[in-house]
């Protein structure tokens, strides 16, 4: 909808772009107070003033709302436009292309099990590169990990960093570590240069949750992160909610054991500011050493000030050895698919 343009459905002025209205806050809209007109798109995509709304043909039927105190940032990079908004409940919100991507309230409990899943179920995990991540949340829980020698980390989007520098320092501040090498270049790029064998865990936060039909299946992409890493080595990357249809865990196990040659797992958590409330995660594993995903062997004590802090400014909130054994605990309507 156009700034300033007539609300067809209600009647009222309102202003919304990529998902946020933002008039001056008001009442929530009752469903009574909406004119319903079968031709009006906006019964489809509702917006109500004072609020953000994300929705997606990904999963139609519904739409996620936060009511919203203020607008702290908008702006447009070469690659995207970002949107930071301070909301009712869960503190500060970055929208990436009209798509939540992380909130002060539970941006924990994503980035804590992308990071520990993969690096707490393999012995003195050394060399790591994350692919996307550029909030650096994934890099201020890699930090924690002692072992670690060296950290890559891809991102092309400066002005993304830029940002959440600015508005997230919380979740940033894992640029501050030493070990991490930024590369503002395509991880796809960096992974055709990358030497066979070096590094013991490559995490992927750069794509849409992982269905069979992504597009990303059309590229040697996973065959290139297979090369990149060493014998035993392991791959962490968001996988769809069990709760969308798009879901299709034997397919999308029967690929990834094919392309890994070795242990490949569903886990998920969950994340209540997401579409569904929770997210997953495929971890895959390279011939070599066997690795068992379900149980930590490199685990992080919380209670261990020198070795699970890292850069970070307290333990961690979400992750723990409990929660990691029981995120590959499937109910039972997805586990029967398997």
């Amino acid at each position: 909808m156009a700034e300033g343009e007539k609300d067809k459905c209600s009647g009222k002025e309102k202003v919304c772009e990529n998902g946020v209205c933002t008039d001056a806050p008001t009442n929530p809209v009752a469903e009574d107070d909406v004119e319903h007109d079968d031709h009006c798109d906006d019964l489809k995509n509702p917006q109500l003033p004072g609020w953000f709304a994300e929705y997606s043909p990904l999963w139609p039927g519904q739409a996620h709302y936060l009511k919203i105190e203020r607008l702290l940032f908008e702006g447009k990079s070469q690659y995207q436009h970002m949107i930071v908004l301070e909301s009712t409940a869960y503190g500060k919100v970055f929208v990436l292309d009209g798509a939540l991507q992380l909130t002060e309230k539970d941006e924990c409990a994503y980035q804590e099990m992308i990071t520990h899943l993969p690096l707490c179920s393999i012995p003195n995990p050394q060399k790591v590169l994350l692919i996307g991540g550029g909030d650096g949340g994934i890099l201020r829980e890699i930090s924690r990990h002692s072992s670690v020698i060296h950290i890559d980390i891809c991102e092309m989007d400066m002005m993304l960093i830029d940002v959440y520098r600015e508005f997230f320092p919380e979740v940033a501040v894992g640029y501050d570590d030493a070990r991490v090498r930024l590369h503002a270049m395509d991880g796809r790029e960096f992974l055709r240069s990358a030497g066979g064998g070096t590094y013991d865990a490559i995490i992927v936060d750069a794509f849409d949750p992982i269905r069979p039909e992504h597009e990303i299946f059309r590229s040697p992409f996973f065959e290139m992160v297979v090369k990149a890493l060493r014998d035993g080595g392991v791959m962490c990357i968001q996988a769809e909610s069990l709760w969308f249809p798009s879901l299709n865990l034997p397919q999308l196990i029967h690929t990834f054991r094919n392309i890994f040659k070795g242990s490949v797992n569903y886990a998920w958590t969950p994340v209540p500011a997401y579409p569904s409330g929770v997210i997953g995660f495929l971890l895959c594993s390279t011939e070599g050493p066997h690795v068992d995903f379900t149980r930590p062997v490199n685990p992080l004590d919380h209670q261990d000030a020198t070795n699970s802090f890292g850069v970070a400014k307290q333990p961690p909130k979400f992750y723990n050895a409990e929660i990691h054994s029981a995120s590959f605990c499937l109910p039972s309507f997805a586990r029967d698919r398997l």
